[in-house]
């Protein structure tokens, strides 16, 4: 078997198991299978990728090759060990600028060795065409990928402020940017020029820039499965580029299932999919308000609560971000087994934008041996919630905001969020009364049914154990 078939082969094998993986990744129960999977397939692409090298570079090339694998190997392993869950969102976020950053970089490379070799281009006709329409369409998709990816990564970590970036006429940038990029990609294709590709490289790097810093710090988790997407295509663009078919479905692959799952996403949010891509859409609503006065608050002690865990019949828990800063998962995870001891109906309802990343909330809970088959998503437990005793609220604002429901003035007007203000009680596990990450004020701290229990979630929970 010669070199090339038996890369073809490892890469027909690489793709099912990458495939498998997305299959188990998509329940609780496989989630473990499927990373698995995913693991084998990229060290058989990655093996069988530097096999075939080998044929064609020099000794010292195949050095650097390894050496560029080892020491990516090793700096990833080491940010996998020490990052914590409330920061694997914006980790995410600037793994995607790396690929984005990489396709840029197989374009360029791609021009420099074909269209701008020395002597002329080896291609003619239309496969010269094709090639520079693949050069512009891959560094134009990587750019946008590389700085909207470093514009979450700055929102998530709060090295900027989350709110959104207002510019006069900002759709028609945008539309500007795309347009201008369509008259490019012909001129490029037509008579290809290290200035056109330069022009195209930072429209790209603008466009990205901006559609990220347009959109509001509560619509992040969906900004970041897009970029996701984005990164996708990418790889599948640069795929195309160097004529790695593996990598062409590998990139497909990301691609799809980031659009997907976007598209779940902007449903669970009632926001439209056109205007996520187009960027900026989290202004839709109008400008949060602060003057409102929704009356007193009513706070309550760890020992009351206990009182009404003792006397209630079902409990739905609702956590949010605040739960993974506090890293209140494991106390959460005992107080729900106390109370399934003494016939406690417990359950979780999970937003499915709670956190700051799709699945956040889901993975917390695994990992602190929270049964699945209490762990339900917003849809199945929301016509529950009226007729349970007791909500405990962890570290969740605007997934539970009435306002969404009620006023449409609201920034969240029309945002499908859990209805916990219809239960009996509703128990709300906050630091302070400070608005969430939309910076939306949250009518439900002042219902007569909602009391406050101020201070780390997780010492709050593990109080109300003390006192059960």
């Amino acid at each position: 078997m010669t070199a090339t078939s038996a890369a073809a082969a490892a890469y027909v094998v690489a793709a099912l198991l990458f495939i498998l993986s997305l299959a188990g990744l998509s329940r609780h129960e496989t989630a473990r299978a499927g990373n698995s999977y995913g693991i084998a397939g990229m060290a058989i692409a990655l093996a069988a990728t530097v096999g075939l090298a080998t044929r064609d570079i020099s000794t010292v090339g195949l050095t650097l090759l390894v050496v560029a694998v080892v020491v990516g190997a090793v700096i990833g392993l080491w940010r996998a060990r020490v990052v914590e869950m409330t920061g694997m969102p914006e980790l995410i976020a600037l793994l995607h600028s790396f690929v984005g950053l990489a396709a840029v970089l197989v374009g360029w490379n791609g021009y420099l060795s074909v269209e701008g070799a020395e002597g002329g281009s080896p291609l003619s006709g239309a496969e010269a065409g094709i090639h520079s329409g693949e050069v512009v369409v891959g560094v134009f998709i990587g750019a946008v990928t590389f700085t909207g990816s470093i514009v979450a990564f700055l929102k998530l970590s709060a090295r900027i402020r989350s709110n959104p970036l207002v510019l006069p006429g900002r759709n028609w940038l945008n539309l500007g940017a795309l347009a201008l990029f369509a008259v490019l990609t012909v001129v490029f294709v037509a008579d290809p020029g290290l200035t056109v590709l330069a022009v195209v490289t930072v429209l790209a790097l603008a466009l990205g820039w901006h559609l990220v810093a347009s959109i509001g710090g509560g619509d992040m988790p969906v900004v970041v499965s897009m970029l996701n997407s984005y990164s996708g295509w990418a790889a599948a663009a640069s795929g195309f580029l160097l004529g790695n078919d593996l990598l062409i479905i590998t990139g497909a692959l990301v691609g799809s299932s980031g659009a997907y799952l976007s598209y779940i996403m902007c449903k669970a949010m009632n926001r439209s999919f056109l205007s996520v891509i187009a960027g900026g859409f989290g202004n839709e609503g109008a400008a949060a308000s602060s003057d409102v006065d929704y009356g007193e608050h009513t706070e309550i002690t760890a020992e009351e609560v206990a009182e009404l865990l003792r006397d209630a019949k079902s409990v739905v828990i609702t956590p949010g971000y605040g739960m993974a800063v506090a890293q209140a998962q494991g106390a959460v995870a005992e107080l729900t087994r106390k109370l399934r001891e003494h016939d406690v109906d417990v359950r979780f309802g999970i937003h499915p934008v709670a956190g700051r990343l799709p699945g956040h909330m889901n993975v917390l809970l695994a990992e602190a041996k929270v049964p699945y088959d209490v762990v339900l998503e917003m849809d199945e437990i929301n016509d529950d919630l009226a007729g349970t005793s007791v909500v405990l609220v962890i570290g969740a604002n605007d997934t539970v905001n009435p306002a969404a429901t009620e006023d449409p003035a609201s920034p969240i007007a029309g945002m499908p969020v859990l209805r916990v203000w219809e239960a009996e009680h509703v128990v709300v596990f906050k630091r302070s009364m400070n608005t969430g990450y939309a910076g939306v004020q949250n009518p439900l701290f002042f219902r007569e049914n909602s009391r406050m229990l101020f201070g780390d979630a997780r010492e709050r929970v593990e109080d109300i154990l003390k006192a059960l």
